[in-house]
């Protein structure tokens, strides 16, 4: 738990700075270190790119005292299924080990459906790894509904 006299918080727009903290932030658990190579940045850099070119695409950092401690990635999507509904879709959570258990992740998803609001999006969606169920307890107790069921297909 972060003591009560801990830094402010700031959730802001990720820099190119940010790049090598968030993958150590991505690949900091037991799926992460199977997924992630924190040793090859520039397929990062290029990934980062891609990202800061699509305005609907949201990447943030939550910084306390000058020092990444959670990110996540907001992609806001125009459709025309439910009525032309926007939706939003929240990806990649991760908070550092330190902060873990001291709401940095509920305020970071309350910052991503608050911001999904203001940008018009009716819908906020999520997926999670089947194997992390303690993620899915946390989504169901900010509201988090399971119902639908995911595919995919590795290219």
């Amino acid at each position: 738990m972060t003591a009560p006299d801990a830094p402010a918080l700031t959730i802001r727009p990720a820099t190119r700075a940010d790049i090598r903290a968030i993958v150590d932030l991505l690949a900091d658990d037991r799926l992460g270190a199977t997924r992630e190579s924190p040793d090859d940045l520039a397929l990062y850099e290029a990934a980062f790119t891609r990202v800061c070119a699509d305005a609907g695409q949201h990447l943030v950092v939550a910084e306390r005292d000058g020092r990444v401690v959670g990110t996540l990635q907001l992609s806001v999507i125009p459709g025309l299924s439910r009525r032309g509904t926007t939706r939003s879709i929240i990806e990649a959570v991760r908070v550092a080990s330190t902060e873990r258990g001291s709401g940095l992740g509920t305020t970071l998803v309350e910052w991503a459906v608050d911001e999904s609001r203001r940008l018009g999006a009716s819908l906020v969606q999520l997926t999670s790894d089947r194997a992390r169920t303690d993620a899915h307890r946390f989504y169901e107790r900010l509201g988090f509904v399971r119902s639908h069921v995911g595919f995919k297909l590795s290219l």
